[in-house]
């Protein structure tokens, strides 16, 4: 069952050929038994999502917890399998073992909700920002990828002998999107980006991902359960509930203007001044 997609009546089509394609996908993941003789019960994460991203687009993909954005996600990465339909990448169908999808890394990469955990403690920074060039046997002087790297997410080049444990979480995630960019990916997409982060850095760690896309000219899709979020960073938005899209077009006018209840609601609830100080004064 394909979901069903409440296109704003206004929206320009995307331009630039499609990179990634995700047709009628669905995943269902499978729970223990309750009992010895319990049923095995199953949980849809994805029912019939169908999706395409342009070349140079940055697309937002917003929901609650548990809506299936995030499996979305690492499906179109090659981390998770669909349990039916198809993924495909510049017109490659995403399938098989990490080493068949080899390709797939050096075109697309992913920085994750929290940096410590995807931060080997272990290693100096600098270690972990060459890690894919090292893996994926890039040519070429790493220990200048990484300073130059480091210059662009705004951190120091000695950040390169330092820990993870010696960053703030804001800076651990300047790291994990310069560890991302190594490769030369044409693709990033971003899980939850800063929802890990205080208030306070949200915007700077935003920006810095706004600035790099644009100057690297790269293809962004961009998971939040924060509506303001993508808001800030992507020109179209994907809205999901229950592992279907419910609404999408233009974000500022799937804003302004929501038409699905669902999306009315994220919109409500995206805090505002003049909210905050109206709940104040009656507080008072």
């Amino acid at each position: 069952m394909s979901s069903t997609v409440d296109l704003q009546g206004s929206a320009q089509p995307p331009q630039g050929e499609p990179v990634i394609e995700v047709e009628d996908v669905r995943r269902v993941y499978g729970r223990p038994r309750s009992g010895l003789f319990g049923k095995a019960a199953s949980v849809t994460a994805l029912d019939g999502v169908s999706l395409t991203v342009h070349r140079g687009e940055k697309l937002g993909i917003v929901g609650e917890s548990g809506c299936g954005k995030s499996t979305l996600l690492r499906i179109v990465a090659g981390l998770h399998r669909p349990t039916s339909g198809r993924v495909r990448v510049e017109g490659r169908e995403v399938t098989g073992s990490d080493r068949d999808l080899a390709w797939l890394r050096r075109r697309l990469q992913v920085v994750f909700q929290d940096p410590m955990s995807s931060l080997d403690p272990r290693m100096r920074v600098g270690d972990i920002i060459a890690e894919p060039l090292v893996g994926l046997r890039v040519e070429g002087d790493h220990r200048a990828r990484v300073a130059e790297l480091l210059e662009a997410v705004g951190l120091d080049a000695e950040a390169a002998e330092r820990y993870p444990h010696m960053f703030s979480g804001g800076q651990r995630q300047r790291i994990s999107i310069a560890r991302a960019l190594a490769p030369r990916p044409q693709v990033l997409l971003a899980d939850e980006p800063v929802s890990a982060l205080d208030v306070s850095v949200r915007a700077q760690v935003l920006n810095v991902v706004e600035r790099l896309v644009a100057d690297l000219d790269l293809t962004l899709v961009f998971v939040s359960h924060d509506l303001s979020v993508v808001r800030h960073v992507c020109e179209r938005v994907v809205v999901m509930t229950r592992g279907r899209i419910v609404e999408e077009g233009p974000t500022e006018q799937v804003y302004t203007h929501p038409r699905h209840d669902y999306t009315k609601a994220l919109v409500a609830a995206v805090p505002s001044v003049r909210r905050a100080l109206t709940e104040e004064r009656g507080v008072g």
